[in-house]
């Protein structure tokens, strides 16, 4: 077993938040092309769905992936609701949105989100930015905090 599946595992794996099914299975694949394993992903449809399950302590993440642009909940709303909850804040949430709007990336910020990737156009440029993800956040910081 590698050490990513073991930060992984021990983090309890990765919550994304996307409306859009077709991306879910593009962002699913891109992670299994990366090495990530289905079993460690868990996708809700919006914000509220996302506050919903984050209530569970056996779902609380290791990383959040949140889409801005949702029903319901928006990313941003969830964004805040998390990062000012003190049970939540402590989870790294990389916003990955369609979305290159200057305000949008001010405000992901601001409110405490960790990084910020706006979806690429091809599957390889998905398959890039997930492999950027896992790197960085799921091997370099991960494994750094234990």
């Amino acid at each position: 077993m590698s050490k990513t599946t073991l930060a992984w595992r021990k983090n309890r794996g990765l919550m994304i938040a996307e409306d859009d099914l077709d991306d879910q299975l593009l962002i699913r694949d891109a992670l299994e092309e990366n090495g990530v394993l289905s079993d460690d992903v868990l996708f809700v449809e919006d914000g509220q769905a996302l506050l919903e399950k984050l209530q569970a302590p056996e779902l609380v993440p290791g990383l959040i992936l949140l889409d801005l642009n949702m029903p319901r909940m928006d990313g941003r709303e969830a964004l805040r609701h998390i990062k000012q909850d003190e049970h939540l804040k402590h989870i790294p949430i990389v916003v990955f949105t369609t979305s290159s709007n200057e305000e949008d990336i001010k405000y992901t910020y601001e409110f405490g989100g960790n990084t910020y990737f706006t979806k690429p156009t091809s599957f390889d440029e998905l398959v890039r930015v997930m492999s950027l993800i896992k790197s960085y956040w799921l091997e370099t910081a991960l494994l750094a905090e234990h």
